[in-house]
């Protein structure tokens, strides 16, 4: 693995390709561009150096690689050029490893082929990657991937200040929140009591009841044979 370009280059692209003979035109032509280089001779050093790894289980197939620290990358990867015929992982595999990512997705892939197959060339295209370059790649072809690159850039800069804004957003409403105040338990509600006023006149009938029924009002005198009624 190589590093070449110039350290103030704006933009990093990843040059992947099997023939050593192509990998260094195109390593030529990219620097030629002003562009920063990294190239590879396959598709499984692309991913270690994007800090993308496989599990250690391949027998599913379908399983998308996770993302891990990598010592290697210095910079930024802005955009990924590979050959599509390499042993072991190709250049679609690549390709396809990279838009399953989620960490990597963003970044343009351009896929570089000597044959001008066109199935070959929809299915990458349909797959995510943005160009199809027939080799041998020529100057002119490679002035196509800066829009490439600036699109991609402009929006990583929204999405990154998008994210700064929310950020203190969230914060803010986390501490004009306050505290939960715990509720009082109800009291109970004392009994009415009757007014002594009230209860006086019940009184008073039940003793002119009681009066009513007292024997000394029914008690019969007799005086010279004349019952009177006291």
């Amino acid at each position: 693995m190589a590093i070449t370009g110039e350290s103030h280059s704006q933009f990093h692209v990843l040059a992947v390709d099997d023939s050593i003979i192509d990998r260094k035109l195109i390593e030529r032509l990219l620097k030629t561009s002003s562009y920063q280089v990294t190239a590879v001779d396959s598709g499984s050093k692309a991913l270690k150096f994007l800090g993308l790894h496989e599990e250690d289980d391949h027998s599913n197939p379908d399983r998308v690689p996770s993302v891990s620290p990598n010592d290697h990358q210095e910079v930024e990867v802005n955009l990924i050029i590979t050959d599509y015929c390499m042993p072991g992982m190709t250049g679609y595999d690549l390709l396809k490893k990279v838009k399953e990512s989620s960490s990597l997705r963003n970044i343009p892939v351009v896929i570089m082929s000597s044959e001008n197959v066109p199935a070959r060339i929809t299915r990458c295209l349909e797959e995510g990657a943005e160009e199809f370059f027939l080799k041998p790649v020529r100057l002119a072809d490679l002035k196509r991937l800066k829009p490439h690159m600036m699109k991609t850039k402009i929006k990583n800069e929204k999405l990154g200040d998008q994210e700064k804004l929310e950020k203190p957003e969230i914060q803010s409403e986390q501490q004009q929140q306050p505290p939960s105040q715990p509720q009082p338990e109800p009291q109970p509600q004392p009994q009415p009591q009757q007014s002594p006023l009230l209860q006086q006149p019940n009184n008073n009938k039940r003793k002119t009841m009681e009066e009513g029924l007292s024997p000394d009002r029914t008690r019969r005198r007799y005086n010279g044979g004349i019952t009177t009624m006291v």
